[in-house]
């Protein structure tokens, strides 16, 4: 059962998360390296005992070992500043090795996380989102909390513990010289967090305004954007545009560096000119009659004084980092929070075999309701999108056929709603659908490798629901071979194996054969190991609608997708492009979406879609004979008689 549900709402929440459990969530992340964590702690505290020591060590100098000339005794406690010096030292690069470790691999894990999070995501999503942003959450986003992740915790807890070791060794050398220097301790914690809050808003504004640049870069400097840009005129204002843009950013990353630097750095002089309190208050006392501080506890509690200036400094200025690592933090669980909807089912089942039977069961779409379980989404283990699975693959923010799918952020328009589907087409068997720009003949593909689920009715493979079927069967079954070819910045081999990473020479070959690109590549100075460039642009259109088929070719699903693969083809490129098709169909369930109809004329059965319904089916001859919708698509078609029988 498949219960009807509410439509998952992928709107980025403007709401800011409450902080504790945000830092709880945080503080999650590092639970795997508990172990290593634990020995930093003991580092640390280690190092911070030591420190605090040579102050001390300093005071017996002054006062026991100068003063009674004992020689062997002074000898012996210079030896032990020493030897703090150098343990300090070394426990520090430990202190930093660790961290940076631990640190590095929580990046690692957040990173993979949102990768891994954004593959499972919608369809519907990546129509609506710009690819740059999602590019800068994971680059700029992630990146700014590197220095947070990987130094901050370790150096929080490090001055921290500095500061409480500190603090309690001059309460023992002499509290009331302790309280005297401590008295302006909650002033300076009060300017850190309004310091803290004013930089956490500016990073976040910051942020955005970078994902808007990493966004404009991404689309105008794409080889796609380039030749818009320069064909329409258009470069310079995009210049003077990205200018603009990056103009914004200039001014928020000033105010972002010196929010509050006046603040801290009257924090800094104060702290600096403590020891001179110290002196002044020690002689006052001395002149008022009260007791006398030796000059060794003097110069131990000034030397502790100066090293309770660098750990307290640092911790401020480490909260202030805090806040604006939780804008950050904050960004990135957004994407992480966004629902999965298409999901694979407790049980799935799993077919050992394909025979490639669709039977379109009453089944209803609309963009307005997704289905339960399943809607505008794209499952991690996808199927087949021009010959390659979706598997691991990274995704684009432009639907199967390479043209934006619906924004559901502006409300679905009423074009692709499907009502009351019935088809079946068995194993090994032909459908062609045709029908007005429109009429649902893209979403209908989509339907059955998963890219949207129905919201009425069932969609069969082999007599089992699809949502019931495991993502690995369904990436098996179906492949997509689109009009927009995907082709990654890699070899031409690479991108045939991506369909099948362990795949021959031979079968390469064999498969580039069969899409009669072979003798293509083989012509090419590097032949398999060309380059193909940027979405394949070294490449024409109908040569990579080849690479596409060989790698589906390669991928050998037992149900295939051709949608509007040769439409923006010209008539000779067509007839190559065709040709492969042909083979590739052989034994094959295949489903066709086309606006040429000469692509679809020897199908076993045809489809007219109009407003989401289906108003005609039948073959060439009887849709001709019928007079029809068919009929008259066909005489508006350039290169089909209208009364020629199928050949």
């Amino acid at each position: 059962m498949h219960p009807d549900t509410p439509p998952p709402s992928w709107t980025l929440s403007a709401q800011e998360p409450e902080r504790p459990a945000q830092v709880r969530r945080i503080l999650r992340l590092f639970r795997p390296y508990r172990g290593r964590l634990a020995v930093v702690g003991l580092l640390v505290a280690a190092s911070a005992l030591v420190s605090v020591a040579s102050p001390f060590l300093l005071r017996e100098i002054l006062d026991t070992a100068i003063p009674d000339g004992r020689t062997g005794l002074l000898t012996l406690l210079a030896l032990g500043m020493i030897a703090a010096a150098v343990v300090n030292s070394v426990f520090g690069v430990l202190q930093t090795l660790i961290s940076t470790t631990v640190g590095q691999r929580v990046m690692h894990d957040l990173r993979t996380a949102v990768y891994d999070r954004l593959q499972r995501m919608p369809l519907a999503f990546f129509t609506r989102t710009r690819t740059g942003e999602v590019q800068s959450r994971i680059a700029n986003d992630i990146g700014g909390m590197q220095a947070t992740v990987t130094s901050t915790a370790t150096s929080l807890v490090s001055n921290l513990t500095s500061v409480v070791a500190t603090v309690v060794a001059m309460l023992a050398l002499d509290w009331r010289l302790t309280v005297v220097s401590l008295l302006l301790l909650p002033l300076f914690v009060w300017v850190s967090r309004r310091v803290g809050a004013e930089r956490k808003k500016i990073t976040s504004q910051r942020q955005k305004q970078m994902a808007t640049m990493s966004a404009m870069v991404t689309e105008s400097l794409s080889v796609s954007g380039i030749l818009l840009g320069r064909t329409m005129g258009r470069s310079e204002s995009l210049t003077q545009q990205f200018a603009q843009e990056s103009e914004r950013l200039v001014d928020l990353e000033v105010r972002s560096n010196m929010a509050g630097r006046w603040r801290m750095s009257t924090i800094g002089i104060v702290m600096a000119a403590m020891p001179a309190l110290i002196y002044w208050a020690a002689g006052i006392a001395l002149q008022s009659g009260g007791p006398a501080v030796s000059i060794g506890t003097l110069v131990a509690f000034v030397s502790l004084q100066q090293g309770l200036l660098r750990p307290t400094v640092s911790l401020l200025s480490t909260g202030v980092q805090v806040q604006t690592s939780l804008a950050l933090f904050a960004r990135i669980f957004e994407y992480l929070d966004l629902p999965i909807d298409i999901t694979e089912p407790a049980e799935p089942v799993r077919l050992e075999k394909v025979r490639g039977e669709v039977r379109f069961d009453g089944v209803d779409f609309d963009y307005e309701s997704p289905a339960p379980g399943a809607s505008n989404g794209t499952p991690v283990n996808g199927p087949a999108v021009n010959g390659t699975s979706v598997k691991g693959a990274p995704v684009n923010a432009t639907s199967v056929n390479g043209t934006p799918a619906v924004d559901i952020s502006k409300g679905a328009p009423a074009k692709g709603t499907l009502r009351g589907i019935d088809l079946t087409v068995p194993a090994g068997g032909s459908l062609a659908v045709v029908g007005p720009t429109g009429s649902g003949k893209t979403t209908l593909s989509y339907l059955v490798p998963r890219l949207y689920d129905v919201t009425g009715g069932r969609l069969l493979i082999d007599g089992v629901d699809v949502r019931d079927l495991d993502f690995d069967t369904l990436a098996r079954a179906v492949g997509v071979v689109s009009q927009e070819t995907y082709l990654f910045h890699a070899s031409v081999g690479e991108n045939l194996r991506f369909a099948k990473p362990d795949a021959t020479d031979e079968e390469i070959v064999a498969a580039a054969e069969a899409a009669q690109i072979h003798d293509h590549i083989a012509s090419l100075p590097d032949g398999y190991d060309t380059l193909v460039g940027e979405r394949g642009y070294r490449f024409s259109g109908g040569e990579k609608q080849r690479l596409a088929i060989a790698r589906t070719i390669l991928r050998d699903p037992p149900v295939l997708i051709l949608d509007e693969a040769t439409s923006a083809l010209d008539t000779r490129t067509e007839q190559a492009v065709q040709q492969a098709i042909d083979a590739l169909s052989a034994g094959r369930t295949t489903i066709t979406i086309a606006h040429r109809l000469s692509t679809v004329r020897d199908a076993d059965q045809i489809v007219v879609l109009d407003g989401g319904h289906i108003a005609e089916r039948g073959t060439h001859e009887e849709l001709l004979a019928m007079g029809g919708r068919y009929a008259a698509l066909v005489r508006r078609d350039s290169h089909l008689a209208p009364v020629a029988p199928a050949v």
